[in-house]
């Protein structure tokens, strides 16, 4: 299976719509994953026109989608679990606060955004992935957006945009 992650996209705060490159990318996904701050209603159903979407709700999410989505997910990829939350608070410590709020699930992959910082690296034995923001550089170097794949073994990567 092939997933297309997103977060922080703020559409249409931050920017009017994501970059082209992502919707090429998103006609070659099984699924995308959205780690929440879409802003508006609008997006996340344009997202779920085109693939199935799972998404969670962030802080900056209107009242729509935080009464429509949950704050947090539990994703069957073929053998693997991934949880899909937005996070909160600051970006120090945002993976141990994230971490805390799946204990008790066996987890393969932990996806989140919030912090808009791309990350891929394994804590405690689960892949905590961040796929940045593709609109929005605020404390991040680059935009991007990440790709998980659970064929045969979990592998992801951010794709710098």
């Amino acid at each position: 299976m092939k997933i297309l992650v997103l977060s922080d996209t703020h559409v249409p705060r931050m920017a009017r719509d994501i970059p082209k490159a992502v919707y090429a990318e998103i006609k070659k996904a099984d699924l995308i994953m959205h780690a929440g701050d879409f802003v508006e209603m609008s997006f996340f159903n344009k997202l779920s026109k085109l693939k199935k979407t799972v998404a969670v709700y962030g802080n900056m999410d209107s009242r729509e989608l935080t009464s429509a989505l949950k704050a947090k997910e539990i994703v069957e990829a073929g053998k693997f679990r991934i949880g899909l939350i937005h996070g909160w608070g600051s970006p120090d410590g945002l993976a141990e606060r994230i971490l805390e709020e799946f204990k008790g699930e066996k987890l393969d992959c932990i996806v989140y955004g919030h912090s808009h910082r791309p990350m891929n690296e394994t804590i405690e034995k689960v892949l905590f992935f961040n796929p940045g923001s593709p609109t929005d550089k605020i404390f991040a170097p680059y935009n991007s957006y990440g790709m998980i794949e659970t064929d045969g073994k979990l592998t992801a990567k951010i794709v710098k945009l």
